[in-house]
């Protein structure tokens, strides 16, 4: 097994380790990129050629330690060169979503001070010019794919290819120097500037250093290993801290192979080419392949649809007895698993955001190895997992090693309290934002803000947000998001916002999930023209009402959805209603549907909508509806607001 902690102490920063791999295993393939329906291959020489370029050049245009750079696009071998890049200058780097919005990027790169931005295409550069004249400092652009460029006469755009060539021209002047600035990197500098996940509308900024990041990633790697034979698929973006972790950190520590996918578009059928042996997926992407698989049931003959059900009914039985059935592995999990790309799976994960337990036992009765870990930026992602063989889809596990400390603050009478957490390599504080690393940090601990108690064999469970757990005005108290997470499994279900903190009985704002409905729709030919047209049919109203009851069926009677209703649109990061890791911002939500609440519990039948919605590229739709509301039972709500 590899010495993980002895090659994050003998390298560590992240150009020192990417320099190691290559002088040690230089034709080895570190990369692939999926581009033209072909797989390209790069070795860690290629790898760490692209990476001392993009440094040299950067240093020819002038920039250098305390910079800020840049980087926007998908998941591409030039984000981590560049971003390696970025390091070996003493510059740190800035990832930006890739669907970021023109305000929140114009603010990020104003606050970072940004003067280089590495984007990735056409898009990028046209978000980019768009915001620039509000970003002062930002004096170049380099953009890797030149499709569509030709047209652009702006005196920052550069083409990778002309800044690989500015740093071979300094290289060949000086051909020490790309050593020299690489080993003046120390692992104890803030390398990262990583945007948080949470609630408010304008991110923080974590400021991490390499040499943290790879001793806590030789940490993960010691309880969950990996190596050089290992295959991941990079899908989640890498702006996001656990995508730090993985597609750099651990794969620059144990050499395992990391795999770009060639839109998200064609992400799973990507994903089935390579076939991996390791996957981190988002709680959303599993409950979409899980809804996936369950549409394409209902697409299916008869005698496939009854097999498919007796194969489930016989996986979940021999899962409750901690057992796996060979019969439902032939008659439907292998052959599922093969169509899924998951036939090497050793090992699987989920986190950023809570994942339904109905959900995590449809993988594991599949034969999918998934595990649930559990983290924040500032504490550099995950820092509890399950360990192998003793998987609770209730818990997130438990710390990866003895140095991560984790108590419960003030605790109630069930032990539920603020999970509060120490390690030795957390983040060094809020960029440019002293105070709010005061009020997060106090004598060492991190303050998740999570609400979470030790079951009974002592694995911490997580229930929610402390400002996001609700009572009623009966004094019951619910977890919003365990219940979203239970409609959730439905297939029709995309999203869900459950409401009732000092109210009377609990109500449901759900999403549907269009793509699957829509399918459904054409097949019992109902007719319709836009996501809010089918969202209103009663057709559509009668198959969630079921879903609805089935998930009412599995809750303790306070905890049940006396009103739901179909809202009229996707709920969207873009506008501000879900942060880039898809968790519900509560507050906005309230806000902005105050009036729809409102009459919810006013035990309005029906609410009338008119409204416009600004999408991402600027144009407005004007929609005129009226949302339907369902009554499940208890009709007292209209009388107790009275």
């Amino acid at each position: 097994m590899i010495d993980y902690a002895g090659r994050a102490a003998q390298a560590d920063t992240f150009p020192k380790i990417l320099r190691l791999n290559a002088r040690e295993h230089g034709k080895e393939i570190a990369l692939r990129e999926k581009d033209f329906g072909l797989w390209r291959e790069f070795t860690w020489n290629d790898y760490q050629a692209r990476t001392h370029d993009f440094a040299l050049g950067m240093i020819e245009l002038g920039l250098g330690r305390g910079d800020v750079i840049g980087i926007i696009g998908d998941n591409r071998p030039d984000w981590v060169a560049a971003e390696i890049a970025s390091h070996a200058i003493g510059a740190m780097s800035l990832g930006l979503y890739r669907d970021v919005l023109d305000e929140e990027a114009s603010y990020l790169l104003t606050y970072g001070e940004a003067r280089l931005v590495f984007a990735e295409d056409e898009e990028q550069v046209d978000k980019l010019l768009g915001v620039a004249d509000r970003v002062p400092n930002l004096k170049h652009i380099v953009y890797s794919d030149p499709r569509g460029m030709r047209k652009y006469d702006d005196p920052r755009l550069m083409e990778a290819s002309k800044l690989v060539a500015l740093g071979r021209d300094r290289a060949a002047r000086e051909p020490t120097l790309y050593d020299q600035l690489v080993d003046a990197t120390r692992g104890e500098d803030v390398a990262i500037l990583c945007t948080t996940s949470g609630t408010t509308a304008n991110p923080k900024l974590a400021m991490l250093s390499a040499g943290r990041v790879l001793r806590h990633c030789a940490t993960y790697l010691t309880f969950d290993p990996k190596g050089p034979d290992d295959e991941y698929v990079s899908v989640l973006p890498l702006p996001w801290i656990m995508e730090q972790i993985y597609a750099l950190g651990k794969a620059l520590l144990s050499r395992m192979k990391v795999n770009f996918v060639e839109e998200p578009d064609t992400m799973m059928h990507d994903f089935r080419e390579i076939a991996p042996t390791f996957v981190l997926f988002a709680p959303r992407v599993w409950e979409s392949i899980a809804a996936d698989v369950r549409a394409g049931v209902m697409d299916a003959s008869p005698f496939k649809q009854r097999l498919y059900d007796l194969g489930m009914k016989t996986g979940l039985a021999a899962l409750a007895e901690g057992k796996r059935s060979i019969v439902a592995d032939q008659l439907l999990f292998r052959a599922l698993r093969d169509r899924l790309g998951f036939t090497r799976l050793r090992s699987a994960a989920t986190g950023g955001a809570a994942l339904g337990p109905d959900t995590f036992k449809f993988f594991q009765a599949m034969g999918v190895p998934l595990r649930t870990l559990y983290g924040q930026t500032e504490l550099l992602g995950a820092y509890t997992l399950h360990p192998e063989g003793k998987v609770d889809p209730d818990t997130t596990g438990v710390p990866m090693a003895d140095n991560i400390e984790i108590r419960i603050d003030n605790a109630d009478v069930n032990g539920v309290g603020e999970i509060v957490v120490r390690h030795p390599n957390m983040f060094h504080g809020y960029y440019k934002n002293p105070e709010a690393s005061v009020a997060d940090i106090k004598d060492g601990w991190m303050h998740s803000g999570d609400a979470g108690y030790y079951n009974d064999n002592r694995q911490l469970v997580v229930i929610d947000r402390i400002k996001d757990l609700a009572e009623t005005s009966r004094g019951e108290r619910f977890s919003p998001q365990y219940i979203e997470n239970k409609l959730k499994f439905s297939p029709y279900v995309a999203e869900a916002v459950v409401l009732g903190a000092g109210r009377d009985a609990l109500a449901a704002m759900i999403c549907i999930r269009y793509s699957i409905i829509s399918k459904w729709a054409e097949k019992n030919r109902i007719s319709f023209t836009t996501y809010t047209d089918l969202s209103s049919r009663p057709e559509v109203y009668a198959l969630l009402k079921k879903e609805v009851e089935t998930v009412n069926a599995t809750l303790p009677s306070a905890q049940r959805i006396s009103r739901f209703l179909l809202l009229y649109k996707e709920l969207d990061a873009d506008d501000g209603e879900l942060t880039r890791t898809r968790k519900v911002r509560r507050s906005v939500i309230n806000e902005k549907y105050a009036d729809i609440i409102e009459a919810i519990y006013r035990g309005k039948a029906s609410i009338p909508v008119d409204t416009v919605i600004r999408f991402q590229d600027g144009t407005t739709q004007r929609v005129r509806t009226t949302l339907e509301v369902v009554d499940l039972g208890r009709a007292a709500i209209a009388e107790a607001a009275e």
